[in-house]
């Protein structure tokens, strides 16, 4: 016979009422804690980078690479050294009485010791009770449908505390993915041509910058659907989640091939490639920022001065610049915003991203087809440019396929992949059948309304909201 008493990490108390003046149901949850894995990921994944790279680049000592070893030694570096300044500046570390945390940074070993704490934070909520420092109030999404009363729930001391560990190793994980496992990867994959020979330590190197890279831009999407629909309790599905794996996969691993190929058979012109992207996607938020005659936000940080605040804009959207020349980072910045991101999907971004990124990778694929070395005479070089040429396509078709069918708000949108598409079709047939039809004069067609699922209720109300704590 099945003991269905409740455990001490599994008690909810829900209030159930009708909804407030205001549509808030109260429920006051004091459940089981999830366990901190993208922490411990995240810190695995850093130190496996730091540990291999550390290797490769004492066997680069060791043949006399001085240039290989520089460069290796510089792309673990400076990604470390950044997420150490983020864990600080997260944590607010400066002005508190840690100092064995402190010199576990100045070692680089920040992420270890945060991982550890988060571990002890977890392992030890639930003991005792604990008052609830904040309320999250969400609404419930089901079928990709809100809800139509918000729920409000209590967030105790451990939970808020993990919560803190987790934000700060979503951005440490995008740091160390754009700015170091990037290059990295770039580097070692172009040294792996120049010398002609695989190294093992080299190989598992690049193994582990590709998973790091896919990962944080893994990130970067959950993240920016999280800042959009803050309003909404989102939950990804594991078919989301595969989708997303298969789109940036793809989408990063043919942008890096295509970028090294070139650069084995144009080294100077690739510099100008990846210098005129990241100005171009370093300048745009400022542009608008500009055009727009705003001002800067407020509130970023109380100790910041207005100069402190344009430091810090400048180091998001220079972040922003190197996540864009390998993939979509899935926000638009608006420098006027609090949170620095536009809560407004724009499908027509996306869109003209997409299309100047397959132009500009068939076009280098093209070049380096015309101008490559002797090296790849035992390699079938056409069938090589189709791959790439395939393998960015199904990028995209992974991309359309994710927000269309496994996006988590996708309810939501006014317009999704589907109804662009039908658009950009009806207006190619409305401009083909203008000149038939213009002495009817023009006709105001009434847009479908796409958001009437705001005003959906739910009947039981009582399993949703034990389904929700």
């Amino acid at each position: 016979m099945e003991n269905n008493k409740p455990s001490e990490h599994d008690i909810t108390e829900v209030v159930a009422q009708h909804p407030s003046e205001n549509g808030v149901v109260k429920v006051i949850s004091h459940g089981k804690v999830h366990p901190p894995f993208s922490v411990l990921w995240a810190t695995v994944l850093y130190c496996a980078e730091f540990i291999c790279a550390a290797e490769l680049s004492s066997r680069y000592h060791a043949s006399e690479n001085v240039v290989w070893m520089g460069l290796t030694i510089t792309f673990m570096l400076v990604p470390s050294v950044l997420t150490q300044l983020t864990l600080t500046f997260v944590h607010r570390d400066l002005g508190r009485d840690r100092p064995l945390v402190l010199f576990m940074h100045l070692l680089q070993m920040g992420p270890i010791i945060r991982c550890i704490e988060a571990l002890v934070v977890y392992y030890q909520a639930g003991k005792k009770e604990e008052p609830y420092v904040t309320i999250s109030r969400k609404i419930k999404l089901k079928h990709g449908k809100g809800l139509g009363s918000a729920l409000e729930c209590e967030i105790g001391h451990s939970e808020r505390k993990l919560a803190i560990h987790r934000n700060a190793f979503k951005r440490t994980a995008v740091i160390q993915a754009f700015l170091g496992s990037t290059p990295q990867l770039t580097l070692q994959l172009y040294a792996t041509i120049q010398e002609k020979y695989f190294l093992s330590s080299r190989l598992a190197l690049m193994i582990i910058s590709l998973i790091s890279i896919i990962y944080g831009a893994l990130v970067c999407s959950v993240l920016a659907i999280q800042i959009k629909y803050d309003d909404y309790k989102v939950r990804m599905k594991p078919a989301a989640y595969l989708c997303m794996v298969l789109w940036r996969g793809l989408e990063i691993a043919t942008r890096i091939i295509t970028l090294v190929l070139f650069s084995s058979a144009l080294r100077v012109w690739v510099v100008l490639v990846g210098l005129t992207n990241l100005l171009i996607f370093f300048f745009q938020p400022w542009v608008e920022f500009w055009a727009r005659r705003a001002s800067l936000p407020e509130n970023i940080e109380k100790n910041f001065s207005k100069l402190g605040t344009t430091v810090v804009l400048c180091m998001v959207t220079f972040l922003y610049a190197c996540i864009n020349i390998f993939c979509w980072s899935a926000v638009q910045l608006d420098l006027a915003d609090h949170d620095l991101v536009e809560k407004q999907p724009r499908w027509r971004c996306l869109a003209v991203y997409y299309t100047f990124r397959f132009m500009e990778n068939v076009t280098l694929i093209i070049l380096w087809y015309y101008f490559k070395s002797d090296f790849y005479v035992y390699v079938c070089t056409p069938l090589l440019v189709v791959q790439l040429i395939v393998c960015y396509s199904l990028a995209v078709i992974f991309m359309l396929v994710f927000h269309q069918f496994c996006h988590p708000c996708r309810r939501l949108f006014h317009y999704n992949v589907e109804d662009c598409l039908r658009c950009a079709c009806c207006w190619k047939k409305k401009h083909s059948e203008l000149p038939a039809d213009h002495s009817e004069g023009p006709q105001e067609h009434e847009s479908p309304d796409l958001t009437n699922h705001l005003t959906d209720r739910e009947t039981d109300l009582l399993d949703d909201i034990m389904e929700a704590a």
